[in-house]
């Protein structure tokens, strides 16, 4: 199909793309375009401008930052599966982009652009809730930080204002003793996650110190499983890893659809959530 008529700015500076859309309210950011173009094509989304914000300097880039690392919004997918700074220090990050699509979209989609879309059954959203990941976000008023667990609002809703740009998210540095693993069901490689799972474990003297899990499309927006981690603290390595992942569905509505109903995509949650603590944990 073809879109609704626009208009097209591509911005100079990151000033100029916040002035542009303070000036229309129904003005959309354009970045890495493949989860914006579709919409537009299916005359889901009427923006009356886009604001192409591709070239701007200010969100591109991975950036070690000391205590986190800086990941521009406008970095691809690619570029953060491969960025040595990031499989160093927050390698669950890198874990879950690798699965995102098929190598043409991780070339073309953003980071940013993929979290600000905060689509539920997307593989990063989940990950940086878990890793208590921070949003800075700039308009013409000047530049805040959201907090991942504050980011996430409602099915395709962020806490993002009008008129501001995603500048790009930090994710804090859990330092040594933690694994991670992603573990996530689809029914082909290219296609959404039925149920995704971001596990981050840190492992003392053989047993679970402490677990961050994120889940992926298990209710409108992505889930921190505060059951599970709760359950698995000083857990030692075993079954007991089982028996608190019980706890994966709580305080969760998955959604029903042609893909899965709602009991199926409990059941994956936990077997999902097991395989994804062990594997993090280092346990065969």
């Amino acid at each position: 199909m073809i879109p609704a008529q626009f208009e097209y700015l591509r911005a100079g500076s990151l000033g100029e793309a916040c002035q542009a859309l303070a000036a229309d309210e129904d003005a959309k950011v354009l970045a890495g375009g493949q989860s914006l173009l579709p919409l537009l094509r299916l005359r889901l989304a009427y923006p009356t401008t886009l604001v192409d914000v591709g070239r701007l300097p200010d969100l591109s880039g991975v950036h070690d930052r000391g205590d986190h690392v800086f990941i521009g919004a406008m970095a691809t997918h690619d570029e953060v599966v491969h960025s040595g700074v990031v499989n160093a220090d927050c390698p669950l990050v890198s874990l879950a982009a690798a699965t995102v699509a098929d190598p043409a979209v991780r070339h073309r989609g953003t980071f940013g652009g993929s979290l600000a879309h905060a689509d539920p059954a997307g593989d990063l959203p989940a990950v940086v809730l878990a890793l208590d990941g921070v949003f800075v976000a700039r308009s013409a008023e000047g530049e805040r930080e959201i907090p991942a667990a504050d980011f996430f609002v409602d099915y395709l809703e962020s806490s993002l204002r009008p008129g501001e740009v995603l500048v790009g998210v930090k994710i804090p540095k859990l330092g040594p003793g933690w694994g991670y693993h992603y573990e996530k069901f689809h029914r082909t490689a290219q296609s959404w996650a039925i149920v995704g799972v971001a596990a981050a474990v840190k492992r003392s003297n053989g047993a679970i110190q402490e677990a961050r899990i994120g889940l992926t499309n298990m209710g409108p927006a992505p889930v921190r499983a505060r059951a599970v981690e709760t359950a698995l603290q000083g857990v030692e390595l075993g079954d007991q890893i089982r028996q608190a992942c019980e706890e994966a569905d709580a305080d969760t509505s998955p959604p029903s659809d042609l893909h899965a109903q709602p009991d199926y995509r409990r059941h994956l949650a936990k077997v999902l959530t097991h395989r994804a603590i062990r594997t993090a944990a280092g346990t065969p």
